[in-house]
């Protein structure tokens, strides 16, 4: 499921800029679909734009019945009546989707055979720690068993001992869960740290929920500002 909501705060209507010879949700669509990791692949969008920007080029598209206030939530209302076991959230304005990392994910569930874990997400190590002060960069710190103790747009863990030098993770924002657990997702009131960092993850932690993390090396190219979209060309040349 790829959540793409129009009016994006940063960067308005961003997914239907051009890159390349497509536009940034198209060119996520098709790149999902090539991965051939999917049962089914759907852009589930809150504007008839996107949705014929979709489903004129041969792909499928949903129309949110409602207003959300998260990708969850809309992907959510989507799949509710879905015969389907796991969800896979791709985030509309990640257009070159690492299908290595996609597959790890799966595998998550593929091999909980006890059906413990609900929600993963991957993450990476920040190789520029120049980069940790941006609050548009989540970070997240772990338990020894890789799962998430916090999300935050601030610096996490507070470097205080000059001794022992921490490891800083980015969260990547790409989720994974069990039906189940994103319909109880919907149910919740918003939360406090949710309703602070703006993280609808924290939802999850906040309830109780364990978030599984999943490390990876690349962290593609999210596209939130203009500059981001540049990055994106120069990114896609190189490819052609």
């Amino acid at each position: 499921m790829i959540p793409a909501r129009y009016a994006a705060t940063r960067f308005p209507f961003k997914l239907i800029q051009p890159l390349g010879s497509k536009t940034v949700i198209r060119t996520t669509y098709d790149n999902t679909m090539l991965t051939g990791l999917f049962d089914d692949v759907f852009v589930v969008t809150d504007h008839e734009v996107i949705f014929n920007e979709i489903s004129s080029n041969g792909g499928k598209a949903i129309m949110s019945k409602a207003l959300h206030e998260s990708g969850s939530d809309r992907i959510a209302e989507a799949v509710a009546d879905m015969e389907t076991d796991i969800v896979i959230n791709v985030q509309g304005d990640e257009p070159f989707v690492n299908a290595l990392l996609l597959k790890k994910m799966i595998d998550v569930f593929v091999l909980d055979e006890e059906k413990k874990i609900h929600v993963a997400s991957p993450m990476k190590i920040f190789t520029d720690l120049s980069l940790i002060t941006n609050p548009n960069l989540v970070k997240v710190t772990v338990d020894k068993n890789n799962n998430a103790l916090l999300f935050s747009r601030s610096v996490i863990p507070y470097w205080r001992d000059e001794n022992i030098k921490p490891v800083y993770y980015e969260h990547i924002g790409v989720y994974g869960f069990r039906k189940e657990a994103l319909l109880q997702f919907t149910k919740w009131k918003i939360t406090p740290l949710e309703a602070a960092e703006k993280l609808e993850q924290l939802r999850y932690l906040e309830n109780g929920v364990q978030i599984k993390m999943v490390e990876t090396e690349d962290a593609g190219i999210k596209i939130d500002v203009p500059e981001d979209l540049a990055k994106a060309e120069r990114y896609l040349q190189t490819m052609q």
